[in-house]
């Protein structure tokens, strides 16, 4: 016959779970504050200011506060589009090496931001060849179109679906090269950053 528990009991029961689900609470205000953290620093970053935000925290407190951070900051790196772009990958390298602690990461980031440095040049180049390829296509159109309206046509070759097509084919393959190192590098940061919680 199964034994009926007391009232004592159950209510020792529920308030583990109320005690479990405070630290969960807890946990997951900690990691908030920490993307937080690693938003402020990328709008302003200032390496100092994020190390003493951090110490502000017990040691107890830090782990799930330096999750939080490491979440945001290692989804920031991204190819850049723009040549500014480089200067906030620089900031979210410097912010992952002084979560992870590892001078080999700063090795590898740093040749990550030469190759975006190789990459935006690429991309130039890219995209001066790929029109200089399709010029002959874009003007035997414009000349069709000229005969059929009697006036003379110029297209922009992003009107054309063809050329972007053509256009976006081009930059996709050259992107997935780039996309490779960069889920190279996240999981680099990722395997030093689990390193971290068990020393």
């Amino acid at each position: 016959m199964a034994r009926i528990k007391s009232a004592l009991e159950l209510a020792l029961e529920r308030t583990e779970s109320v005690k479990s689900d405070k630290e969960s609470i807890e946990l997951y205000e900690l990691k908030r504050e920490g993307k937080k953290l690693a938003g402020t620093f990328l709008e302003n970053p200032d390496e100092k200011q994020l190390e003493d935000s951090l110490k502000k925290y017990p040691k107890d407190k830090q782990e799930a506060l330096r999750q939080g951070m490491f979440d945001v900051l290692v989804s920031q790196i991204r190819l850049p589009a723009h040549q500014e772009d480089i200067t906030k990958q620089e900031a979210v390298g410097k912010a992952i090496q002084l979560l992870v602690n590892d001078r080999r990461f700063g090795q590898l980031y740093s040749q990550l931001v030469q190759a975006f440095e190789r990459y935006l040049s690429e991309v130039d180049q890219f995209d001066q060849a790929i029109r200089r390829q399709y010029a002959p296509k874009l003007r035997q159109k414009e000349e069709e179109l000229a005969r059929r309206l009697g006036r003379a046509v110029q297209l922009d070759p992003f009107q054309d679906p063809e050329f972007v097509n053509f256009y976006n084919q081009n930059m996709n393959a050259l992107k997935a090269r780039y996309e490779q190192a960069i889920e190279q590098v996240r999981q680099q940061a990722t395997m030093l950053f689990e390193g971290t919680k068990k020393s």
